[in-house]
């Protein structure tokens, strides 16, 4: 039995329902929809047999997934700013410094201007942040050592991204108001 002939490119319908589908799944920037609509062009054009027709109908079906991507937004389906506070807020409480928050949301496609609006600009949250990864690795306040290596610790809090006045309040921070301070950021 000889086997089924590829469908033609993906028509707007199916390129829209593969949106939906995907977002009902998870949460995407306009980029990364745009992406993974793309792919999904990409391997149909790899199952196609007649070679010569696929670049343009490739061509055709990217621009029909930018105007699909581009509609989604538009009726607030997809939104970059929900996403890039979401995902900063989530980063933040999993103790990422700033820089390493916007360095994640800039990969996912988000920019710069809208990465600092999404950031939280406040001292307390960097040093809640700080803290939350103190914690993870157990150190400053929530080593279990008797004592550490400091350098070792501003090091580690250094390579995370957390500036050096920060990392120095962090680690020099008693447990209980460490703790405090971590519970009243998570709020």
């Amino acid at each position: 039995m000889a086997p089924n002939p590829p469908a033609g490119p993906p028509d707007e319908a199916a390129l829209h329902a593969a949106a939906l589908a995907y977002l009902a799944r998870f949460a995407a920037t306009e980029a990364g929809l745009q992406r993974v609509l793309d792919r999904r062009i990409d391997r149909w054009a790899r199952t196609t047999v007649d070679r010569d027709a696929v670049s343009a109908a490739v061509e055709t079906a990217k621009r029909i997934a930018a105007a699909v991507v581009a509609r989604l937004a538009a009726s607030g389906a997809v939104s970059d700013m929900a996403f890039a506070e979401s995902r900063a807020r989530s980063l933040s409480r999993a103790g990422r410094s700033r820089r390493m928050v916007a360095a994640t949301l800039a990969a996912k496609g988000i920019s710069g201007e809208m990465a600092r609006a999404a950031l939280p600009d406040d001292e307390d949250t960097e040093l809640g942040a700080a803290l939350v990864l103190a914690r993870k690795r157990r150190i400053g306040p929530f080593r279990t050592a008797p004592a550490g290596d400091k350098q070792r610790e501003l090091a580690v809090l250094a390579r995370a991204g957390f500036a050096r006045d920060i990392a120095l309040k962090a680690l020099s921070m008693t447990p209980d108001d460490a703790e405090a301070l971590i519970a009243a950021f998570r709020r």
